[in-house]
C-alpha cells in the first residue's frame, strides 16, 4: 500500500516562504499525477498545484500563481510545493495526493485523486 508523508510545514510571517514536501513509499511514484491540496477551517478542500507524471507540465490555482511552484524529484519519490510571499489566506492544511490513474494529467477535484497524506499545518502570522 503506497503511503504519502508530508513535512515542511509550520508558522511563518506574511510575505516569508516555506517548502513543502511529500515523500511516497513503494515503486510506482514516477508512474502518477501528483497534486497539492489545502483546507481551512470549515471550508472545502481546495486544488493548489498539480504536476504531470514525469514533471512536464504543470498548473497552479489562480490564488497562487506566481507565488506557489509544484515540483517533483522522481528518483527521490518526492514532490514538492515551494511557497514564496506567503499571505495569512494560505493558513491551512496541505495535502499531497496521487491521481487514481497512471499517466494522466492532474485533475482539480478531489474525486480525482486516491492516495492522500495525513496533511501539514501552514500557519501565517504575524
Amino acid at each position: 500500500q503506497v503511503q504519502l508523508v508530508e513535512s515542511g510545514g509550520g508558522l511563518v510571517q506574511p510575505g516569508g516562504s516555506l517548502r513543502l514536501s511529500c515523500t511516497a513509499s513503494g515503486r510506482t511514484f514516477g508512474n502518477y499525477a501528483m497534486a497539492w491540496f489545502r483546507q481551512a477551517p470549515g471550508k472545502e478542500r481546495e486544488f493548489v498545484a498539480g504536476i504531470s507524471w514525469n514533471g512536464g507540465s504543470t498548473s497552479c490555482a489562480d490564488s497562487v500563481k506566481g507565488r506557489f511552484t509544484i515540483s517533483r524529484d522522481n528518483a527521490k519519490n518526492t514532490l514538492y510545493l515551494q511557497m514564496n510571499s506567503l499571505k495569512p489566506e494560505d493558513t491551512s492544511v496541505y495535502y499531497c495526493a496521487r491521481a487514481r490513474s497512471m499517466a494522466t494529467a492532474w485533475g482539480t477535484t478531489p474525486s480525482w485523486y486516491d492516495i492522500w497524506g495525513q496533511g501539514t499545518q501552514v500557519t501565517v502570522s504575524s
